[in-house]
């Protein structure tokens, strides 16, 4: 049987307080920890079916018609089975939740880098060697690539506007008016992009690297021509995504079609220049940020508009402001989105899209005013936390930004920091604190889960995906929780679209979506073994395989009778999102040095505290915050996708060039999870935390930054250079 809800109002009750297992919400390892340490989960990748082909995709060397003259002599070469050159390949990846085809066709090359021919041999080298040698002659187009070159698209439903924002600003003791840019970034998962295609004549089997089966699947279909249930993909690992891999990519399609047509398994790699171009960047961003305030720093107007920049065709727009609509009052507001259509590598959803960028740039902008107002920027934003939805006025679900400062300062050490920069030295460096504010919508979307109980204990499945947030801890917790069995006796099978379609990894709604969906499979078991026993399920205690409702006490074992039974949850949105502002809030503190002759930048140490709901797992949320904090140091300081002026292809495109944090680079973090239970946010009244992290991290280096030695940036990353050129 299948429990259906919908996420309509506050649960009043939360069953899982009083059912005292102590496994949900504790430090719990990783089930599959084991496997990836010694090398035994298999990424897509790895897996080698019998008679499989190798496949190397041929880029576009430039923007315009293509054209491929020695085509035969490649297909003529040694190994060589086929030269794929399909209208039905696809020229990047699907945005996420797409549910269909991406932009499809290898006759016009959008942007340099684009896939536009398959090479498939009997070994890697052949396919290699082979896709080299196909010439490719482009019919050069003079298409813009500079998004400040082009007149944008300026999107109603993407402007907002109330109040009079010029008179505000007019008339306000305090004002800040000043832009803000950020880079194009990659996602550089740690795993590349891969697909293993195998077609029996009916059924076509992919296993990929993909975040998000359920639409995933459809993707795929849609693109060579099937039906959805004539797709399975299978995504059981993947290591690392961060929204490049939400929607099917050129080599999941690539292989496909090759595999339908060759009748043999065949398995496309993505190399590592291959991810920096063919798949979703984070746009680059300027952003104006305008703030109206009285003379003690409270505002009274705000304005955040930015340029943002897309392939045409793609619908996605990174959703800058998204967090500005609620973070901060102010009477006056306009906010407001500007597309330009360019023909860079398609942009896309990136770790926490809109708040990572949005957010870092305008905690810069409050760190401004909290200098212009000659207050403690932990006071400015105290002093600035509104009581309801600004824009909207409806409640907040939760709120805990008050708590999250509070926290921080303390276990930072802020109290004492002098307000003025350049106080501080030693030798050559600068030593200077800053902070900033973390905000991030939550959401919910629908799920479903199935959880089969049996003699030996239960199998939770879902097509929910791992990229490395915790899914299976997380999943496994839950069953155990409600249905009283060991860790050890709950497995967690994922990443098969064979099983109920989870909400997929993306967005943070990975743990508040399929997570419920798991709670309601179990509360539907818990239905079904207390009427076995004649009981309520609200009396029934289930506890190390025995199950108790008053004085009868009874194995689990023998209840079940050697029998199966299968319980269903289905989670579904509700009006939830329209009576209440649903978000969630943190705050960051770092202690940086300064070089005053190099310009260099060093972290010392950095502080998070978030507030994200009930955490279900200290242990995987304290990473997510990890990362996103690492992640936020390599905004500030190294992470930039540099775009080369002429033709705009991605001149730094690997690892070598495009530098994320390393472990020198990372100094000790701290970080501190607040209590909360969010009654909106489901029955176990939690949120998304995986985008949290990241979400202001790099505005408080840059706050820091200007502390240490005075030197006030807007432009990120702090690169050396810009650092010198500040202080001069």
């Amino acid at each position: 049987m299948t429990i259906e809800m919908k996420i309509d109002g506050p649960e009043t009750v939360n069953r899982t307080d009083d059912m005292a297992q102590g496994v949900l919400g504790r430090d719990s390892a990783r089930p599959d920890g084991l496997a990836k340490a010694t090398g035994r989960a298999t990424y897509a990748a790895e897996a080698h079916p019998e008679g499989m082909l190798h496949g190397v995709l041929r880029r576009a060397p430039g923007i315009g018609a293509v054209r491929c003259p020695n085509l035969e002599a490649v297909r003529a070469m040694p190994g060589v089975r086929a030269v794929l050159r399909d209208a039905r390949m696809v020229r990047n990846a699907a945005q996420g939740m797409a549910d269909e085809a991406p932009v499809q066709g290898v006759d016009e090359a959008a942007y340099v880098g684009q896939p536009i021919a398959l090479v498939v041999a009997e070994t890697f080298e052949q396919a290699r060697h082979a896709a080299q040698r196909l010439e490719v002659a482009i019919e050069r187009t003079d298409l813009p690539i500079d998004p400040d070159a082009v007149e944008p698209e300026v999107p109603e439903a993407k402007q907002s506007s109330q109040g009079d924002l010029d008179a505000a600003m007019r008339n306000a003791a305090l004002t800040i008016d000043a832009d803000y840019t950020t880079s194009s970034m990659n996602s550089a998962a740690m795993e590349p992009h891969a697909a293993v295609a195998e077609w029996d004549g009916t059924t076509l089997t992919l296993r990929g690297a993909l975040q998000m089966l359920r639409f995933n699947r459809n993707e795929l279909a849609d693109s060579v021509g099937l039906s959805a249930e004539h797709v399975r993909i299978l995504a059981p690992y993947v290591g690392g995504g961060f929204g490049s891999k939400l929607g099917i990519s050129a080599d999941c399609v690539a292989a496909a079609l090759a595999a339908m047509e060759l009748g043999q398994p065949v398995r496309v790699v993505q190399h590592r220049r291959n991810v920096f171009e063919v798949n979703t960047r984070r746009s680059e961003t300027r952003q104006r940020i305008r703030l109206a305030a009285d003379a003690d720093g409270r505002l009274i107007g705000l304005g955040h508009e930015a340029l943002v920049s897309n392939l045409p065709e793609e619908t996605f727009a990174e959703p800058v402001v998204q967090a500005s609509h609620f973070a901060y009052p102010g009477a006056a507001r306009t906010l407001g989105i500007r597309i330009a259509r360019i023909h860079r590598p398609a942009a896309g959803s990136v770790r926490a899209p809109g708040e990572a960028v949005g957010v870092t740039a305008s905690e810069v902008a409050m760190d401004e005013l909290a200098y212009a107002a000659g207050v403690d920027p932990v006071e400015l934003r105290l002093r600035n936390i509104p009581e309801e939805d600004p824009e909207r006025g409806v409640p907040f679900s939760s709120h805990r930004l008050k708590a999250a400062l509070l926290d921080g300062a303390e276990r930072f050490g802020w109290s004492g920091r002098p307000m003025a920069p350049r106080q501080r030295r030693e030798g050559e460096w600068w030593i200077g604190t800053g902070m900033a504010a973390a905000f991030r919508v939550n959401m919910v979307v629908e799920a479903q889960a199935r959880i089969r109980l049996h003699g030996a204990g239960a199998v939770v499945e879902t097509d929910m995906t791992d990229i490395g947030t915790g899914s299976y801890a997380i999943f496994q917790q839950v069953a155990a929780e409600l249905l009283g069995l060991p860790l050890a006796q709950t497995e967690v099978r994922l990443g098969d679209t064979a099983l109920p379609p989870g909400s997929g990894s993306g967005g943070s709604v990975g743990a508040a979506s399929t997570g419920t969906a798991v709670w309601l499979a179990a509360m539907e078991l818990r239905r079904q073994i207390a009427a076995r026993l004649g009981c309520d399920e609200a009396e029934l205690t289930l506890k190390d395989g025995t199950a108790t409702a008053g004085n009868t006490r009874q194995d689990l074992a023998d209840i079940l009778s050697g029998a199966e039974l299968t319980g269903t949850g289905h989670v579904k949105p509700g009006d939830a999102a329209e009576k209440v502002r649903q978000a969630t809030y943190g705050a960051h503190f770092a202690e940086v040095a300064v070089n005053d002759v190099t310009g260099e930048v060093r972290m010392r140490r950095m502080q998070g505290t978030f507030s994200a709901g009930r955490i279900l797992n200290r242990r995987t949320a304290r990473s997510q915050c990890h990362g996103g904090m690492i992640w936020g140091i390599g905004m500030a300081l190294t992470e930039t996708m540099t775009h080369d002026r002429r033709d705009g292809h991605v001149v730094n495109r690997d690892l070598a060039e495009y530098h994320v944090p390393v472990n020198a680079d990372v100094p000790p973090l701290d970080v501190h999870l607040l209590e909360e239970r969010d009654p909106w946010a489901g029955p176990m009244q939690a949120k998304g935390i995986g985008e949290l992290g990241i979400c202001g991290a790099a505005g408080a280096i840059l706050n820091a930054i200007h502390h240490a030695c005075g030197a006030r940036l807007r432009d990120f990353p702090a690169t050396p250079d810009r650092v010198l050129a500040a202080l001069e």
